[in-house]
């Protein structure tokens, strides 16, 4: 049974990646507007109402690869060393994604990568339904600073500050890899926006942190 159940899971995993990189191609070839969810179903060799049990909207074809970093911020203060700050385990944790050169950041400039930063940052649709999983990643970090000891509109506030402001940064590197910078030549000024914005954090918010 578990061999079977493991086999279910790993055929829906490989469905799941077929319809998405079909849409994704289909999407850079002819462009996000003039494709339809019949033409990807199509490309992926599965049924309209397969793909839409894997994909509630065709924004979410894209999208969805973000999905995996909506507890980012959350895990950073969850998993933060004893007595570190929440606020340092966040900037350390950003700091190490840049330096890994994290798709998330914005500052990873593989040609598959910089092609997905240009269909999101090109596309209207995209960009809000991007949005949406921002959301959900600000609940997770406001609920995690609760936990830390921040009052809950302070934690709210700083949740809401801190996933604007990832979003905010992510974009602006991703539209310099899309334009044709090498990361590493955006690397050290990334670094240096994400230091200011920390600082601009700490001595707008002074948080009574623990």
């Amino acid at each position: 049974m578990g061999d079977e159940l493991g086999l279910r899971e790993l055929k829906k995993q490989r469905t799941r990646r077929a319809i998405s990189e079909a849409a994704i191609r289909l999407f850079v070839e002819r462009g996000y507007d003039n494709v339809s969810v019949v033409d990807v179903a199509a490309a992926a060799e599965v049924s309209k109402r397969t793909l839409f049990a894997y994909f509630p909207s065709k924004e979410d074809l894209v999208v969805h690869r973000f999905a995996d970093h909506q507890d980012e911020l959350a895990r950073y203060v969850r998993d933060r060393a004893a007595g570190q700050l929440p606020l340092d385990a966040l900037e350390l944790g950003w700091l190490d994604a840049l330096h890994r050169h994290d798709a998330a950041t914005g500052l990873c400039d593989l040609p598959e990568v910089v092609t997905f930063y240009r269909l999101i940052l090109d596309t209207d649709s995209l960009a809000a339904r991007l949005r949406r999983y921002t959301g959900r990643a600000e609940l997770l970090l406001a609920d995690e600073l609760e936990q830390a000891g921040y009052p809950r509109l302070t934690a709210r506030l700083t949740a809401c500050q801190l996933t604007a402001l990832q979003e905010l940064l992510m974009a602006d590197n991703a539209r310099r890899i899309a334009a044709g910078q090498p990361a590493d030549d955006v690397h050290a000024e990334a670094v240096t926006a994400v230091a200011h914005a920390f600082t601009l954090l700490r001595d707008g918010v002074g948080l009574p942190e623990r």
